[in-house]
């Protein structure tokens, strides 16, 4: 009991329920059982956005977690985009990837969410 109540009561665990309540809703495709390589779209709260040099290119990195799990966002050869930005939920579309052991969008279409 002690440990259901400890579990219940972490925030990290709290906010995992309340992403996969927010964006699990019915007939959406969870990032945990999105397909390689096939066409996808996924909606999340992106955690983190960051400009990553990749090659001597500039390229946006954005983590989006919807609960289940995550998977990188990656604008090639871009410094921002408008609303792209912590804390902001989205629905990504494209065709996942793996690259050192991550799951990765590459250049996805996105559309913010309110």
């Amino acid at each position: 009991m002690r440990q259901a109540l400890s579990r219940w009561a972490d925030t990290a665990d709290q906010e995992q329920r309340d992403l996969r309540r927010t964006h699990g809703s019915a007939g959406e495709l969870a990032i945990a059982e999105a397909p390689l390589r096939t066409p996808v779209t996924l909606q999340g709260t992106l955690r983190s956005v960051t400009l990553m040099p990749r090659g001597g290119v500039p390229t946006l990195e954005a983590e989006l977690d919807d609960g289940t799990a995550t998977v990188t966002l990656v604008w090639l050869g871009r410094r921002r985009l408008a609303g792209i930005e912590a804390g902001r939920a989205l629905s990504a579309s494209g065709r996942i990837g793996l690259h050192d052991g991550r799951r990765i969008l590459y250049n996805p279409r996105y559309e913010l969410m309110p």
